[in-house]
């Protein structure tokens, strides 16, 4: 098993949207890839709470796969790369770790 922690900040306003607003767009699209792509088992996105410390990052998202041969598949997968392409748009920066469970 294989697991996909990616953590994003946003931009404070970017599209004419807040960061949080863009945020809830981008967690309900990778959500949405669950039921299109069937090699995902498991997805978490969060959003740093309001009480949090505003330094956090934005979002997190966290995914479970069971081979980094179906992480690559979800990397290059044209749904994935579809919501790829909006948090580029709207993040300022990205953190990633994948490792073996």
């Amino acid at each position: 098993m294989v697991r996909h922690i990616v953590m994003f900040e946003f931009a404070k306003e970017a599209e004419g949207k807040t960061a949080i607003e863009n945020a809830v767009i981008a967690k309900n699209q990778l959500l949405e890839l669950t039921q299109k792509l069937d090699f995902i088992r498991r997805m978490e996105v969060g959003i740093n709470d309001s009480d949090a410390d505003s330094t956090n990052y934005t979002l997190c998202l966290t995914c479970d796969f069971d081979s980094f041969v179906d992480l690559n598949r979800y990397a290059m997968h044209p749904e994935h790369l579809k919501v790829g392409a909006f948090i580029g748009r709207v993040k300022l920066s990205r953190a990633c770790v994948d490792y073996e469970l």
